[in-house]
């Protein structure tokens, strides 16, 4: 950032952390042997759609960009309550789900639409039922840091479960240390 931006109060955008989310593989085997929760086979990408000179104007330009026409039953688009436009990804694999985040994010970050980005969502589920809960584990692509979000209900989450999805991948993942940036994602596309 130079003098010029200093003064006329322009900032710098903060480019997505992508890499620690290779991780997830090995963190998704602990869930599974620690907490009994596997992959739903979904996760999301949560970003704004905008407007400007690199603005996405329609759903077809934003499936053209991210190239994932072959996979037409696999992906879709939503957009939530609050306007953020939703990438959900089915694949039954946690790997797959990741590599597909990744390239999509990338793909993003090359056509400048990085700084829209705002976090990657995996589901976990209990594999045996009816187990303790559902858990989503929310990737904060700024800080490239992992949440766990445990919603029980409407507007209601098991504090108890993230809490302990925490202090079992701790070792696994880079987790969110600041409890401030866990927030609640309601109404989530994915499941």
């Amino acid at each position: 950032m130079g003098l010029r931006d200093a003064l006329f109060g322009r900032t710098k955008q903060v480019a997505p952390q992508l890499d620690n989310i290779f991780a997830l593989p090995t963190a998704a085997l602990t869930l599974q042997s620690e907490l009994d929760l596997v992959s739903s086979g979904q996760a999301g990408l949560c970003f704004k759609a905008g407007s400007g000179e690199s603005s996405l104007l329609t759903d077809a330009d934003i499936m053209e960009l991210l190239n994932f026409e072959s996979e037409k039953n696999s992906v879709s688009l939503s957009t939530d309550d609050l306007g953020f436009k939703w990438l959900v990804i089915n694949d039954p694999t946690v790997d797959g789900l990741v590599t597909k985040i990744h390239a999509a994010n990338t793909s993003m970050v090359e056509h400048e639409l990085g700084p829209r980005l705002l976090c990657a969502v995996f589901g976990f589920v209990p594999q045996t039922l009816p187990g303790e809960g559902a858990v989503r584990l929310v990737y904060l692509l700024k800080q490239g840091t992992f949440y766990p979000f445990a919603p029980t209900g409407a507007n209601q989450r098991d504090n108890e479960l993230e809490l302990r999805v925490k202090s079992f991948l701790g070792t696994d993942l880079v987790m969110e240390q600041d409890l401030s940036r866990w927030m609640a994602l309601w109404n989530l596309p994915v499941s």
